[in-house]
């Protein structure tokens, strides 16, 4: 499907720009998103990925990943019945899920991509998406958003009395989307279009890792140890992991109660809270992977270099299908595709309940987060940060994601061509938490 929706913003964008006059921009719209999504895009996650996949390698070499992963097994089996017990996959798939709760999306990513990766060493089909790949997508582009950071700040930044009054409303169109993106997930993957092909002669989950491995170099990665290659935690490294972790503790508590950042949620115990958790979560996940893996003996400067040589490897092999996404959005959004579909749609939306100065920015969401973020700021300026569009559009903007870049650089990563029903979940799970948005934000500000 991914393959015919980029026809299509290629085409349409070269149609509208005829149509209105605007041919001659297209090239320079087209330079422009291939070097912005080099020297601002991948140049920079190249950084992260090396960053948090070292972090993640000393993980799993502290046995912290598959500990995770089988805490969480008795939820995560329902979800990902394709997933073995205790299999990577699952701990690194919680990893950016909790990166995406506390709006950490620098973390997010990198942990999503290496997600990805797990979940491609059990692909018996390495240019076809799994059912766990597909709902790993479906949760990534809908996830319960507890802070939703760049709408806060940018309300914030808009002079907003009360910047972080979306955080209800965007939780709640979050549960919504994620709800909506699983239900679509699960039905769709059993429709015959969407069905993953038959591989013949597949014998065993082992032969099938290796053939991927072969097929597919980008799938390849190094395998964690075993659990008997370093020894367990011993009582004095539990107690001094206990007491790092006592200690982070109780400095988000003082930061809850005292509040000394100035923040205008003074005496929101919940807000402040939830902002210490978000400060805190950073520093704490790099401190507690590397004590605990140096705790086990492991080499630490080493295999973080491993693990970041790894990261940098898939940082440079999503640049192809960065620059092909981008470049079709900037061609679409330059030649005036946004604002035909605003016209056309907008008098019939409007009819329904959904304002019309909304409609540029649930159209451009999927496709581009930088363009969001610039449709919020001139939405927030021009009726007023506190004002119902406002507080609609951070919601709208805090509790959805940019579906076609997620699953572009996400597939992009593992080689994967054939996406089946992702992109239609996501574009579902989008489009629920827009509607429950605007709806709870009438019922919320009134």
């Amino acid at each position: 499907m991914l393959n015919w929706i980029w026809l299509g913003l290629i085409l349409a964008a070269v149609l509208t720009a005829t149509a209105n006059g605007k041919l001659a921009d297209l090239p320079t719209a087209a330079f422009d998103a291939a070097k912005n999504a080099v020297l601002n895009l991948a140049i920079p996650l190249a950084g992260l990925m090396a960053l948090w996949l070292g972090m993640m390698r000393l993980a799993e070499r502290a046995g912290l990943v598959s500990a995770l992963a089988r805490f969480l097994q008795p939820a995560l089996r329902r979800l990902f019945p394709d997933v073995p017990p205790g299999h990577p996959a699952l701990g690194s798939m919680v990893m950016n899920i909790a990166a995406n709760m506390l709006g950490l999306a620098n973390a997010a990513t990198p942990l999503g991509l290496r997600a990805m990766r797990d979940l491609q060493s059990l692909n018996p089909h390495p240019t076809t998406a799994t059912n766990a790949m597909c709902t790993f997508l479906a949760i990534n582009t809908s996830s319960v958003q507890i802070i939703p950071a760049t709408a806060v700040a940018i309300l914030a930044a808009s002079g907003s009395t009360r910047p972080t009054a979306i955080i209800g409303t965007a939780l709640f169109a979050t549960c919504c989307s994620t709800l909506a993106g699983l239900l679509s997930v699960k039905l769709l993957e059993r429709l015959p279009a969407y069905r993953p092909p038959i591989v013949p002669n597949e014998t065993s989950p082992t032969s099938s890792q290796n053939q991927t491995s072969l097929q597919n170099p980008q799938s390849r990665t190094s395998e964690p140890p075993t659990p008997t290659e370093y020894p367990l935690f011993s009582l004095p490294a539990i107690i001094c992991l206990s007491l790092l972790t006592l200690a982070f503790l109780g400095f988000a508590i003082y930061l809850t109660v005292f509040n000394p950042s100035k923040s205008p949620n003074q005496g929101n115990i919940l807000i402040n809270l939830l902002e210490a958790i978000s400060l805190l979560a950073i520093p704490f996940v790099f401190t507690f992977f590397p004590t605990a893996a140096a705790l086990k003996k492991v080499p630490v400067y080493e295999e973080f270099v491993e693990g970041a040589r790894e990261g940098f490897q898939v940082a440079v092999g999503i640049i192809p299908y960065l620059v092909a996404i981008l470049a079709a959005v900037g061609m679409f959004r330059t030649a005036g595709g946004i604002d035909a579909l605003t016209s056309l749609l907008g008098a019939t939306l409007a009819k329904v309940g959904i304002p019309a100065e909304l409609l540029p920015l649930m159209l451009i969401r999927p496709l581009s987060g930088s363009g969001a973020v610039g449709l919020f700021t001139e939405l927030a300026k021009t009726h007023g940060p506190d004002s119902l569009l406002a507080r609609m559009g951070a919601t709208i903007l805090g509790s959805t994601e940019t579906t076609f870049y997620v699953i572009a650089v996400y597939f992009g990563s593992v080689g994967i061509r054939r996406t089946r029903h992702a992109v239609p979940a996501g574009l579902i799970a989008d489009l629920a938490g827009m509607l429950s948005a605007i709806a709870i934000c009438r019922l919320y500000f009134g």
